[in-house]
């Protein structure tokens, strides 16, 4: 069994040495653990710093954004023969222990996927400093995504996973922002079997998250990365449901016509209401064609992801290459 624990990194010399030297001191009975870092184009000395503490594969990319740079760490970390990665974050937030936690139910085939959830009913795993936006902004994204699947998703945007080499052969990821939403996405959309597991997380004074930092920015890329997952992902739903509610509207509105045409049988005190369930109507119904356009094509993206998973099982072998 081997482990590789992936860590992007984008200008993160201070810390990232610490947290290399922090992980390599742990251990997990009968696996073979190595430390990957993916560098996306950092100006500091992050790569450096990350193979004098003692990285086995330290990988410099152009500066591309964090979820094409977690797209790398992905294809690297099959390259390198891993059974499970665990993808962490380079800045110390989290405690390497955890580490632990997150691989032994892909280990014991309990689950494909374990994500850290920041969120516990256990008020001392309940981080401080946590900034109030990205709490509300996590519950509702998350309640959205578990009403599409009838799932319940503790944390949606925690970077702290672990994989199974089965999700990193399937995943199919296509956005450069990020990563956190559409792997859980895309892996439900795929039935593997996800699992959140409660971890303390460090909120340091004053750190600014890169991802966060321009608030508004981040919430439109977020919110495009999941709406465009859940169209290609459940379009019926995402389509089907508000075509039903215009075209039952529709109804109402023409039930409500009807009952007072026939009580004084005059339509033009009352064509308004003719005229907007007709509205209501066309749209319900154009609504309609494209959930049966896009469950089409969904189809279609089904079949080429299992030719995707097909030839990168092939190229990248059971195990791909070892050290």
């Amino acid at each position: 069994m081997k482990i590789i624990v992936n860590i992007p990194a984008y200008n993160e010399a201070k810390k990232i040495g610490s947290v290399i030297k922090d992980i390599a001191q742990k251990k997990i009975a009968g696996v073979e653990m190595k430390i990957q870092v993916v560098d996306d184009g950092s100006v500091d000395d992050t790569a450096k710093v990350a193979k004098e503490a003692g990285a086995d594969y330290v990988y410099v990319m152009p500066h591309r954004g964090l979820g094409l740079t977690f797209r790398s760490g992905v294809e690297k970390a099959l390259e390198n023969g891993a059974d499970i990665m665990v993808n962490i974050d380079a800045d110390g937030q989290f405690d390497s222990n955890d580490i632990k936690k997150l691989v032994e139910p892909v280990i014991s085939q309990r689950a494909d996927m374990v994500i850290a959830s920041r969120f516990s009913a256990d008020k001392e795993l309940n981080p401080q400093r946590m900034p109030a936006f990205k709490k509300v902004m996590n519950m509702i994204i998350a309640k959205t995504v578990s009403f599409f699947w009838g799932q319940k998703i503790d944390d949606l945007t925690c970077g702290f996973r672990a994989y199974s080499r089965e999700v990193l052969l399937r995943l199919n990821l296509n956005h450069p922002f990020t990563y956190t939403q559409e792997t859980i996405i895309d892996a439900l959309s795929k039935n593997f079997n996800l699992l959140w597991i409660p971890v303390k997380v460090t909120y340091f004074e004053k750190r600014k998250s890169r991802m966060t930092g321009k608030i508004w920015l981040y919430i439109f890329n977020s919110l495009r990365i999941i709406l465009s997952m859940l169209r290609d992902t459940k379009p019926m739903k995402f389509f089907g449901l508000p075509a039903l509610m215009f075209i039952a509207s529709a109804g109402i509105i023409f039930a409500v016509f009807l009952v007072y045409y026939f009580a004084n049988f005059k339509v033009t005190p009352f064509r308004t209401w003719l005229s907007l369930a007709s509205i209501l109507l066309i749209l319900g119904l154009q609504l309609m064609v494209f959930a049966l356009i896009a469950d089409m094509i969904k189809s279609q993206r089904q079949i080429s992801e299992e030719n995707l998973y097909l030839i990168r099982k092939k190229r990248y072998g059971r195990r791909g290459k070892t050290n």
